[in-house]
């Protein structure tokens, strides 16, 4: 079957290129088309080509998202070298797995919105509450592989990525816009860009809502191993994931002189619970999260002579509320038998706010100082909880009926953070064609300590068309709070004396213009990570389990991309991407990513107005880590189909996608000891029409 996709796969990209070579076109460039895809600014904070970028790094545009039928973030990242989605079982939120470094709840890459995290302190990375980030409104992202926390600080560990929302200018007028698809989705937006008077107005606002894929569970936790150990059939295995939701989004930016205000909006209701919070598949739970975010920053490039300064306050409101039916009714535990089952709603909320100040300056020759200041504050200021069991031992132990328990034994108390920072870093051009970018980065938190993190990268600019780079960089995870404060769960105790996760990370990359019409880019990694926080078991009393500083692992690899622009009309790019974590305390594959990936592209404009876009992704080698004797994870390999039309800024404008067009059985790894044997099932083929107004 594998054979037969990729045959097919490989005949849809010659049929464009064989047919494209028939047409002659003077359109404009496919470069033009795509994008300002040559620049980046997070890898140090100022605007510089791609190729010198002290890191390794992608860039996707607009024009990017729109060509190969995005819609989510997530379509996004699966197509970044190096970087896999995988899937929680629980609401099915993404896992960004960049260079095999997986976890349950991915708290290793820290998301930007322009520049400010995303990140809820309670789990340690966006919020397993997160439903999703549509695309209409951005302008471009940013992707660094590799460690971050110099210049970014907490969670910049894996990798960074950076979103960055639509100005006025860019969108240039207002828009309306409608898609419909699978699984009765819909979305309907509307955006608007100009001036009033002095002030530059860009405004955003997107609603919609999904029944979500109900492909099948065959086996859950209930059916595995809690019907068999105590003789009941409470199981809803065979079932499908529950994935409906509604979403509410909205963004306004108003910029004047040297001010720029920015505040969001991002509701997501009747979040569904996937595979279920306990592996256990629930149709009647429903979780909902609400967040709110203002920024006000001031940047003046020419403040005095040879400085630059900017000054940032930024606040962020997440509430995340839920109605959980952990076991399903008529599941029976040592302890008694839960006839509606066994049921627990926790909530949170917590604000987060902070300051910063960054200053550049550039009097000494060949020499570019950057330096920032700042202080963050993440209160957890309320929780609640509702349940309808209480823990006898290490098992839940039945009550009469649901009970408040927030002011008795809760899952986690109102917890607060604070942390202070400063950073600096020089990029020195020593030479011709050589700049040695070097910078260091103290974090003062109020829990744990204090830790710092330098980097250094050399890139050497050999030839007009041939770059080297030579990074080293270090990085660390801030424990969540609930890794260090949760109490009353026996089998997941919070434990105050937890310290950051660390990573050292050594990289060498090659930028090549083979020709005028191929660039060719190659990089090469190896990474060591230690004091890796996992649940262990009380080695005292040997019950239980608690956060603790005890895993190792190294990984190394490397990722390989190409794009050709085999003519005014047609584009083909694409990577290759490999790795390899082991485990150190168990010298086994740590598991869970793909060795190797491979992703192809091409994109033709088969007539003036039109643009077809395929895509082929090629998922391989997913291991299990040691103790799992479950199957290998199978290798899968979808193909996307997207037609759009590409016209000028006004009027009307279509596009209709086909996401794996053959069908493919894909699955996404569930844990060890989860019971879901047969790992998560991800959509089958499936499809979404839009159109769009332009005023």
């Amino acid at each position: 079957m594998f054979g037969l996709r990729v045959v097919a796969s490989a005949v849809v990209l010659a049929w464009a290129s064989g047919v494209a070579a028939q047409v002659s076109m003077d359109e404009e460039d496919l470069a033009f088309a795509y994008g300002d895809k040559d620049f980046i600014s997070i890898a140090t904070g100022n605007r510089q080509l791609l190729r010198d970028a002290p890191s390794t790094a992608t860039v996707v545009t607009a024009e990017d998202i729109a060509a190969i039928g995005a819609t989510d973030l997530d379509d996004v990242m699966e197509t970044i070298p190096g970087v896999h989605v995988n899937r929680n079982t629980n609401t099915y939120p993404p896992l960004y797995v960049f260079r095999g470094i997986a976890s349950p709840n991915n708290p290793q890459v820290l998301m930007l919105v322009n520049g400010r995290p995303v990140t809820d302190a309670f789990q340690g990375n966006r919020g397993n509450l997160w439903g999703g980030l549509p695309l209409e409104n951005v302008s471009r992202i940013e992707v660094i592989r590799g460690p971050g926390s110099a210049l970014y600080g907490a969670d910049a560990y894996a990798g960074t990525i950076n979103i960055i929302t639509k100005t006025a200018a860019e969108i240039g007028g207002t828009q309306f816009g409608v898609r419909a698809g699978s699984y009765d989705t819909w979305t309907t937006w509307a955006q608007h860009g100009g001036k009033f008077g002095p002030i530059e107005v860009a405004a955003y606002v997107q609603a919609g809502s999904t029944n979500g894929q109900h492909e099948i569970v065959r086996k859950d936790y209930q059916s595995s191993v809690l019907d068999p150990a105590f003789g009941t059939s409470a199981s809803l295995a065979p079932g499908p994931v529950r994935l409906g939701r509604e979403s509410f989004d909205a963004g306004l930016d108003l910029g004047y002189e040297k001010w720029r205000l920015r505040l969001g909006v991002k509701d997501r209701l009747n979040m569904e619970t996937g595979a279920g919070i306990s592996y256990a598949l629930d149709p009647y739970g429903n979780n909902a999260s609400h967040r709110v975010n203002a920024d006000l920053s001031w940047q003046d490039p020419q403040f005095a002579k040879d400085w630059s300064l900017s000054f940032d306050a930024r606040a962020l409101h997440l509430s995340e509320e839920a109605n959980l039916t952990i076991y399903p009714p008529g599941t029976a535990l040592p302890t008694g038998v839960f006839p509606v089952g066994v049921i627990g709603n926790p909530s949170r909320w917590q604000r987060q706010y902070g300051a910063s100040a960054t200053a550049q300056y550039t009097g000494f020759a060949d020499h570019r100082l950057r330096m920032g200041v700042g202080h963050d504050v993440l209160d957890l200021y309320k929780t609640r909880e509702t349940k309808n069991f209480t823990f006898v031992g290490l098992t839940p132990s039945p009550l009469p009926s649901v009970v408040d328990v927030s002011s008795t034994s809760p899952y986690l108390r109102p917890y607060k953070r604070d942390l202070n920072y400063i950073y600096l870093q020089d990029e020195w051009n020593f030479a011709r064609d050589w700049v040695l970018t070097a910078g260091l980065r103290h974090d003062d938190y109020s829990d744990f300590g204090t830790t710092n993190n330098p980097r250094a990268a050399l890139v050497w600019n050999a030839r007009q068309d041939l770059t080297a780079k030579l990074m080293y960089g270090t990085a660390f995870r801030a424990p969540s709070f609930a890794e260090v404060a949760s109490i009353n769960n026996p089998v997941a105790k919070g434990n105050p004396g937890l310290q950051p996760e660390k990573i050292k990370t050594l990289e060498a990359g090659l930028s090549w213009q083979a020709r005028k019409d191929v660039q060719a880019n190659l990089s090469i990694f190896r990474h060591e990570m230690t004091d890796i926080i996992n649940l262990v078991t009380n080695p005292v009393a040997a019950t239980g389990k608690t956060y603790q500083n005890t895993g190792k692992q190294t990984g190394d690899g490397g990722e390989l991309e190409v794009v050709w622009d085999a003519g005014s009309s047609l584009r083909f790019s694409g990577h290759y991407a490999y790795q390899k974590n082991i485990d150190k305390t168990t010298k086994h594959d740590a598991g869970y990513a793909p060795h190797h990936h491979v992703y192809a592209r091409a994109d033709w404009r088969f007539a003036s107005e039109w643009q077809l876009n395929t895509q082929v992704n090629y998922v391989a080698d997913r291991n299990r880590p040691v103790g799992d004797d479950r199957p290998q994870i199978p290798d899968y390999t979808t193909v996307d189909l997207t037609l759009r039309t590409d016209r000028p800024r006004q009027g009307w404008d279509f596009a209709a996608s086909i996401r794996n067009l053959f069908d493919a059985d894909v699955r996404e790894p569930s844990l060890s000891g989860s019971g879901i044997i047969y790992d998560l099932p991800m959509p089958r083929r499936n499809f979404w029409l839009q159109a769009r107004y332009s005023l």
